[in-house]
């Protein structure tokens, strides 16, 4: 019985995993229609939800190192979708530019087809009971 279980949780592992890579390879693809890539989609959503963060915040935010973001963030400024702007500090707060405004929400049109294609497969009350058992997985522990 515990190498049943354990095989079945690798399995389990297995699939979230293959689910998440699916999603995002047909989200980078598609999103490319709108000139944007996830990574940059992503940023600038999270920009969009908390203006004036910091790289760090950010790069938390988008599962990435500050160094990957700090990256990222010269490049959408380079393209004229975000504003850099001085803090407190030495902190460097993130805006979104018209622009920036602009192709974040084409990326959402994209990412709503999408999202939809991948999640077709299950009812609406079993994407309801699949999102609240991710979130019960993200909750941090005690």
């Amino acid at each position: 019985m515990r190498d049943d279980l354990h095989v079945q949780l690798h399995i389990l592992g297995r699939a979230v995993k293959q689910t998440q890579y699916r999603q995002h390879r047909s989200l980078d693809g598609a999103l490319t229609e709108v000139g944007t890539t996830l990574a940059q989609w992503d940023a600038l959503r999270a920009i969009s939800l908390t203006p004036g963060a910091s790289a760090r915040e950010l790069a938390a935010a988008t599962f990435q190192t500050e160094q990957a973001f700090g990256t990222l963030a010269g490049r959408l400024t380079s393209q004229g979708l975000v504003d850099r702007r001085p803090g407190r500090g030495r902190r460097i707060e993130h805006h979104l530019t018209e622009a920036g405004e602009r192709v974040l929400a084409a990326g959402h049109e994209v990412a709503d087809r999408v999202l939809a294609e991948c999640f077709a497969g299950l009812e609406e009350g079993e994407r309801r009971t699949l999102l609240k058992l991710l979130q019960r997985l993200n909750e941090p522990t005690g």
